[in-house]
């Protein structure tokens, strides 16, 4: 026997936006190669998308037939002040990213969040992140040659420089 639990706040309005969403990739599948075959270029992403929209809309049925009334407080058990920090961070993070490069956003997004949720001093953050990004730009860009986004740092340029310090025979 299920017990029918109530709607959590935000409950509604994210089903909603799931599905709404979903009949958005659907519409976007259909415009990749419509209805035309089963071995279409679209048809994969259109029979997926199908199935987001039919669960989607499932799942905010029943959203819909349970009772709003609960303890619970949106700001204070789903999405307290941390939570909203950290997406406005990432939202920055990705809007930064272009312009600025990966090396700067990077840094900054990890000494802005590590200060924050860790508290403590600023310098520490800061040199942790720089150790993280620093790691994480030798493992993928130096070692599996991962292109980042260069943004404002002249990176060409300092791995020019570098390999000419290792190459032996350059001023």
């Amino acid at each position: 026997m299920q017990t029918k639990q109530p709607r959590r706040p935000g409950e509604l309005v994210f089903n909603l936006a799931m599905v709404l969403g979903s009949l958005f990739l659907l519409w976007s599948a259909y415009g990749i190669s419509g209805f035309e075959a089963l071995s279409a270029p679209g048809a994969i992403p259109l029979v997926t998308t199908a199935v987001m929209v039919v669960c989607g809309a499932l799942i905010l049925r029943d959203t819909l037939r349970k009772s709003a009334t609960t303890a619970e407080k949106l700001e204070r058990d789903i999405l307290p002040l941390p939570v909203i920090v950290t997406i406005l961070a990432i939202l920055a993070y990705a809007l930064a990213l272009k312009p600025l490069g990966f090396l700067p956003t990077s840094f900054l997004f990890l000494t802005g969040l590590i200060g924050y949720l860790r508290g403590g001093s600023l310098l520490r953050a800061a040199i942790q992140s720089l150790l993280i990004v620093a790691l994480i730009y030798l493992v993928f860009r130096i070692v599996f040659t991962v292109l980042m986004p260069p943004g404002i740092v002249p990176e060409a340029e300092i791995i020019a420089w570098v390999k000419s310090l290792f190459a032996g025979g350059g001023t």
